[in-house]
């Protein structure tokens, strides 16, 4: 259930919605945390569910001593209104018997709130590719019916690559072929269910194994950024996008120095 922040609820009506899944190497959640650093977006509300592992902590996009005081919690809203963009931000694994119910949450929320498109961002594990997986780009994309029509047309113009259907029996038969995404937590159903539902929503996700993540996430945000430009790229280079100051402890603190 989405609570507001303030006195009163946003409206996301015409909005595009980018969320993460909880996926192999956290590479959806990095790219969510360098777009919301980026553009400043303020947060505008909480998801409030039991289908997630509770967790609170400081802001990690906090760009003062009084920001970081700031409490954030395991799933949180944040906006920008000139570019009509919303982004979940969830921090914390789906608990295992609450999938169902969370997708559930998930897709009501998306209908209710009349969101224009909405966009999983994803990671699928790269040592389970199959070989026509192999070649080429590691970043593949989904698109639901219903987006396909309004969008299909730009993906092939921009060079992307859909994710392959796979072989049921491998090496065996391949008359039948199924969508799979080791790895990928809820990015399967969630994406099927959008299907169902009639819900415009593109996956765009990227083959990567646990590590050092950061370089995914950057070629995630890029790649979606070809798509929807949600900053200006400039003539030279790349996008020059904000690293958020939680960063600094991604992979623990430091060694401390009494240990030598």
């Amino acid at each position: 259930m989405f609570i507001s922040a303030g006195d009163v609820a946003p409206s996301f009506k015409g909005f595009t919605l980018i969320m993460p899944a909880v996926s192999v190497g956290n590479v959806g959640q990095l790219a969510v945390d360098l777009l919301i650093s980026t553009l400043n977006m303020p947060r505008v509300g909480y998801f409030h569910t039991d289908c997630l592992i509770p967790m609170v902590g400081n802001n990690p996009y906090a760009t003062s001593t009084e920001d970081a005081a700031q409490l954030s919690t395991s799933a949180e809203v944040y906006s920008h209104s000139d570019l009509k963009l919303a982004v979940l931000q969830i921090r914390t694994p789906i608990i295992q018997t609450k999938v169902r119910s969370f997708r559930k949450l998930i897709v009501s929320w998306i209908k209710s709130s009349g969101f224009l498109r909405s966009v999983l961002l994803s990671s699928s594990h790269a040592y389970q590719r199959d070989d026509q997986q192999l070649h080429g780009t590691p970043l593949r994309y989904l698109l639901s019916p219903s987006l396909q029509k309004e969008e299909g047309q730009r993906v092939e113009e921009l060079g992307w690559r859909e994710m392959e259907r796979i072989s049921v029996f491998p090496e065996i038969s391949d008359s039948e072929q199924r969508l799979y995404i080791p790895g990928g937590g809820v990015t399967k159903a969630l994406y099927t269910d959008c299907c169902t539902e009639d819900i415009p929503m593109a996956v765009v996700l990227i083959f990567c194994s646990e590590g050092d993540n950061v370089p995914d996430a950057f070629a995630l945000i890029n790649h979606l950024n070809d798509w929807l430009h949600l900053l200006e790229k400039p003539t030279q280079g790349s996008v020059q996008w904000r690293v958020p100051p939680s960063w600094k402890l991604l992979f623990g603190s430091g060694i401390p120095p009494l240990l030598f």
